[in-house]
C-alpha cells in the first residue's frame, strides 16, 4: 500500500516524499493522493441520510476561533437547481449531478451575537469576511474528502461566483453570508481524472518563501501536464493565436486575461463587509 501511495503522488506531483515506512491508515492516504474530479454521474439517487451525514461531518471540521462561518446550501428544489443551473450554461455537466450544494461563508450569527447584548461590533474591517470565507473553504474540502471516502464524486463550482448577486438573491442569503462554492456531487459513472499538480518543489517551502528557478520548474510541469492531460482546445486563440506548445501555465495566462468576477468587491460590500 505504501507503493500504492507512491505511485499516485508520482502521477500527481511527478515525484513522490522519500517515505521508508508506511504510516497508520496509509490505505486512506492513498486514496486521498489519487482522488479524482468527477463530472459525470448515474441515475442513482443519494440518501439524502448520507448527504445530512456527509454534511454533519464536513461541518466537524477546524472553525477559526470557534466562530462555526461555514454553512452548507442543499438545493433539492427544483425551480431552485434551474435557476442556479441558468447561471452556468458553460457548466453543462452540473444539470446531471443528483446532488448540488452551496457552500456559504456567514459571519451574520457572530455579528448577531453582539446585536443581541448590545455591544459595538468592533472587528468591522476584511478579516471577518476573511476568516468566514475560509471556514466555509475548510468546509467544503472536509465534504469533498469525506464524499471520497463513501465512493461519491464531486466536482467544486467556483464560477458561481460570476453570478455571487444572484446566487444570494435565489438563496434568500441575507448580509454578511455570501456564497464560496458550489459542489456536484453523485456516484461516479466513470473513474474520473487525475488533475496533475506543480511540483512539489514549487509549492513547499522550507523555513522561507523560495522561487529559486521557478520559471525553470513551471515550464517543466507544462510538459509534464501536457503528456497525460493535454488541453483538448486553447482559449482566446482569436486574441493569442493557436501555440504549439500550450501548457498550464499559458493556460492560466489567458483565462485570466480577460476580467473575471470585478464586481465581487461591491457585492461584499453590499452584503455589509467593511473590507479595510
Amino acid at each position: 500500500m505504501l507503493e500504492k501511495l507512491k505511485d499516485a503522488l508520482r502521477a500527481r506531483f511527478g515525484t513522490a516524499p522519500d517515505l521508508d515506512d508506511a504510516p497508520r491508515n496509509v490505505d486512506v492516504l492513498a486514496e486521498m493522493a489519487n482522488r479524482r474530479v468527477i463530472r459525470r454521474y448515474t441515475d442513482q439517487p443519494v440518501d439524502p441520510a448520507l448527504l445530512d451525514t456527509l454534511c454533519a461531518v464536513a461541518l466537524s471540521a477546524p472553525s477559526k476561533s470557534d466562530l462555526q462561518q461555514g454553512d452548507i446550501v442543499i438545493v433539492s428544489d427544483k425551480g431552485q437547481r434551474e435557476k442556479l443551473e441558468a447561471l452556468l450554461p458553460d457548466n453543462p455537466w452540473v444539470k446531471a449531478a443528483p446532488v448540488f450544494l452551496v457552500f456559504c461563508g456567514n459571519n451574520r450569527r457572530h455579528r448577531l451575537l453582539f446585536d443581541w447584548r448590545k455591544r459595538p461590533f468592533v472587528n468591522d474591517y476584511l478579516d471577518p469576511f476573511f476568516n468566514a470565507a475560509v471556514d466555509a473553504g475548510i468546509v467544503l474540502a472536509t465534504f469533498i474528502a469525506a464524499a471520497d471516502r463513501v465512493g461519491l464524486g464531486t466536482c467544486p463550482i467556483s464560477a458561481i461566483r460570476n453570478h455571487a448577486q444572484q446566487v444570494s438573491d435565489i438563496l434568500s442569503l441575507p448580509d454578511h453570508v455570501f456564497p464560496v462554492a458550489a459542489l456536484g456531487a453523485g456516484w461516479p459513472s466513470f473513474p474520473g481524472v487525475m488533475s496533475p499538480r506543480l511540483g512539489l518543489d514549487v509549492s513547499i517551502h522550507r523555513d522561507r518563501y523560495d522561487e529559486t528557478g521557478l520559471e525553470e520548474k513551471i515550464a517543466a510541469y507544462d510538459k509534464r501536464r501536457e503528456a497525460v492531460q493535454p488541453y483538448r482546445t486553447q482559449r482566446y486563440t482569436d486574441r493569442f493565436g493557436a501555440s504549439p506548445e500550450y501548457g498550464w501555465s499559458e493556460d492560466k495566462a489567458r483565462q485570466y486575461s480577460v476580467p473575471e468576477r470585478a464586481d465581487f468587491g461591491a457585492f461584499v460590500r453590499r452584503k455589509g463587509f467593511k473590507l479595510d
